[in-house]
């Protein structure tokens, strides 16, 4: 017999939002991880609220929504909090009733401070990353390093003159004039945007087009890609190489052994090699001879593990991809680089939940109580 549909709306109902996700729903997976991993984080959460007052939206579902935002390459919070209206899967992840209201787009914003403040982004990535060694997931001696660029949340025609001279004009649009910039040779030493003062002009390669961008560093193990540190700087020639040795030593400060680390050939110079070397890191970085003699010599590239890291190190690349396309880190909707460094903190944690609920399966997390 044909269906017919009921205009009548039901006035009463139950819905059980567990049973409307699937058993191998690979979220499910991802949620008991977060979960687990921002229990730990809930002493600290007591630190960062005052004791009266009107309760705030819990910190929990602030970050497990900023997580969603970078799983389902959310474009915005506004659109978030919109789809937050009618999407159960996003109700079940938060562990929100249907009675309740979608929170105003406006509360990322006002409690973004209170995250810098307390360094809550990079502790969310830590704890993930406790948790993944705890499970085994997670080489203690092998690692990759890689660097790539992020576009500011600003435009070219904010990179103006230091001493404030004004730009040349091409039309009388006072809000959005066009402006020529042929001929003019502009760097960071005497330009600055005025939408981002952080951000620095650079370019990815020769011939490529110049961006106001910030740099992303990325210290990936080499058991199951996961990433083992992350951290967003300015720009500079040498931010990429700077950043190695301060990777490393945080990696010995968390107990790990750094034997070998793998790299491509902007991290072949000497002193950059010697940084390595003097922490008892073999260089495992690919050979630059183009035009030049490489750091890297016959010691290195002759040892049977020195091709498998060369190998394996492609996989960061895989990192940075599913980051920009994915979790929308192709661009920093954000100013600053502490804004910038807080938002890649969240999507690289979403990254490794990703991965450990791939590893794991629907195997549940152990939770202890004290």
């Amino acid at each position: 017999m044909r269906g017919r549909q009921d205009p009548q709306v039901t006035m009463l109902g139950f819905i059980d939002l567990e049973k409307r996700v699937p058993t191998g729903h690979p979220l499910r997976a991802i949620k008991a991880l977060a979960d687990q991993a921002l229990g730990a984080l809930s002493p600290e959460f007591d630190t960062m609220y005052a004791e009266i007052g009107r309760p705030s939206i819990p910190p929990e579902r602030l970050l497990k929504a900023s997580l969603l935002i970078a799983l389902y390459s959310v474009r915005s919070e506004r659109f978030f909090c919109e789809q937050l209206e009618y999407n159960l899967l996003f109700r079940w992840f938060l562990d929100m009733s249907l009675l309740e209201s979608s929170f105003d787009p406006t509360v990322f914003t006002k409690n973004r401070q209170r995250l810098l403040k307390h360094r809550v982004g990079q502790a969310l990535f830590d704890e993930v990353v406790i948790e993944a060694d705890r499970r085994g997931l997670l080489s203690d001696e092998h690692f990759t390093v890689d660097g790539s660029l992020i576009e500011a949340a600003a435009s070219l025609k904010s990179f103006k003159p230091r001493n404030g001279d004004p730009p040349t004009t091409t039309d009388l649009d006072p809000g959005n004039p066009s402006v020529d910039f042929h001929g003019e040779k502009r760097s960071n030493a005497t330009h600055q945007s005025t939408t981002d003062g952080e951000a620095r002009l650079m370019r990815k390669g020769k011939g490529k087009e110049a961006k106001l961008v910030f740099l992303a560093n990325a210290l990936m193990e080499n058991r199951n890609g996961m990433l083992l540190d992350f951290q967003v700087t300015q720009a500079t020639g040498t931010a990429e190489r700077d950043a190695v040795p301060v990777l490393l030593d945080a990696a010995k400060e968390r107990g790990f052994h750094p034997r070998t680390l793998g790299g491509d050939k902007g991290y072949d110079t000497r002193d950059c090699v010697a940084s390595m070397r003097q922490r008892g890191v073999t260089p495992h970085v690919a050979q630059n001879t183009k035009g030049r003699s490489s750091a890297i010599d016959g010691r290195t590239t002759r040892h049977p593990g020195y091709p498998i890291s060369q190998q394996i190190r492609k996989r960061v690349e895989e990192v940075f991809g599913w980051m920009k396309t994915v979790g929308g880190f192709r661009r920093t909707r954000y100013k600053g680089a502490d804004r910038t460094g807080l938002a890649g903190y969240l999507v690289a944690t979403a990254y490794n939940l990703v991965r450990m609920g791939k590893l794991v399966g629907g195997e549940a997390p152990t939770v202890t109580t004290a």
